[in-house]
């Protein structure tokens, strides 16, 4: 790990531009120093600085180490609103890593079910970030994460287990665990519908949350629709695309996005990019590379039976 030193006498340097003007302002030899900034380049296995007969020069390597410095020496606090399903499938890697390398940040979750919720926040200055699918309508700063499929869930047993794909028509006929009229994507499932002349059966169920209107689905309450997202931790369930596919934008809003915090919690998001985000993610090893749905049966390591949909 490279220590807090290490990385001041780095900074220094950059902000010097000289070995000699930082040891200097240091109090310490340039051996020492030396010594220290060899430390960094061991650990990260390349150099952070050219030296050059006028002084120094970091690399982009040495950059992008001095703007983590002064990360872990300002502190500070992002706000973060992220859509519920999102939480442990997207963020949780990125808020550990930022625990461990930047203790003095604080970080501040809330979740929605909503994404014009969300946006309504930030718009409100409650929030500095949000996580999740795009909103109805911004004129805000968006990145985009990547696209997720909408799939539909049933029990194992059912049988969309026979189909390779599951047309929206078919869902008319079936009981349907639905949304509660609060949660975003109650919405858009009702809009989805109406666009494509399919009218929905009256839920048998409601409920607050995708990850639980898929378990419902999976233990034979109904069946349902939900984001990829959802399926973790992944149902004992019957797990189709919907035919034709359907995918959604995944994005990061930022209230403030030339704020350096922001900018650098924003690209370690979309470095780590999405996990699996599609029913063709799910085939087990070997499995052909068309395959686009699968039947996963409780306590399996990988889904079973169906694999012969096409890809979205």
């Amino acid at each position: 790990m490279i220590s807090m030193r290490a990385l001041e006498c780095l900074v220094t340097i950059v902000e010097q531009g000289s070995l000699t003007k930082a040891a200097a302002v240091l109090h310490m030899s340039q051996p020492a120093l030396s010594h220290q900034i060899a430390a960094i380049e061991r650990e990260l296995g390349t150099p952070v600085i050219e030296r050059l007969p006028p002084g120094t020069r970091p690399t982009a390597a040495g950059l992008a180490a001095v703007a983590e410095a002064r990360i872990a020496g300002a502190g500070g606090r992002i706000r973060i609103a992220c859509a519920e399903t999102m939480t442990a499938w997207v963020l949780v890697p990125v808020l550990r890593a930022w625990r461990r390398r930047f203790p003095d940040v604080e970080l501040d979750l809330k979740e929605y079910t909503s994404a014009d919720r969300m946006l309504d926040v930030l718009l409100a200055r409650g929030t500095d970030i949000t996580v999740g699918p795009r909103p109805t309508r911004t004129d805000e700063h968006v990145e985009v994460l990547g696209r997720e499929e909408i799939v539909v869930v049933a029990s194992a047993e059912h049988r969309f287990a026979g189909l390779d794909a599951v047309p929206l028509a078919e869902l008319a006929v079936e009981p349907l665990v639905h949304y509660n009229r609060d949660n975003g994507f109650a919405v858009w499932i009702d809009q989805f519908a109406a666009a494509r002349g399919v009218v929905l059966p009256q839920p048998a169920l409601r409920t607050g949350f995708p990850r639980t209107a898929a378990q419902l689905a999976a233990a034979g309450m109904g069946v349902t629709i939900v984001p990829f997202s959802a399926l973790s931790p992944l149902p004992g369930a019957t797990i189709r695309s919907l035919d034709p596919p359907e995918l959604r934008d995944l994005v990061v809003i930022v209230a403030a996005p030339h704020d350096d915090l922001l900018r650098r919690f924003v690209a370690d998001l979309k470095w780590r990019g999405l996990p699996d985000s599609r029913t063709q993610d799910l085939r087990p090893p070997g499995a052909p590379s068309g395959s686009a749905c699968a039947t996963v049966m409780p306590g399996d390591a990988y889904p079973v039976a169906a694999y012969a949909g096409r890809a979205p």
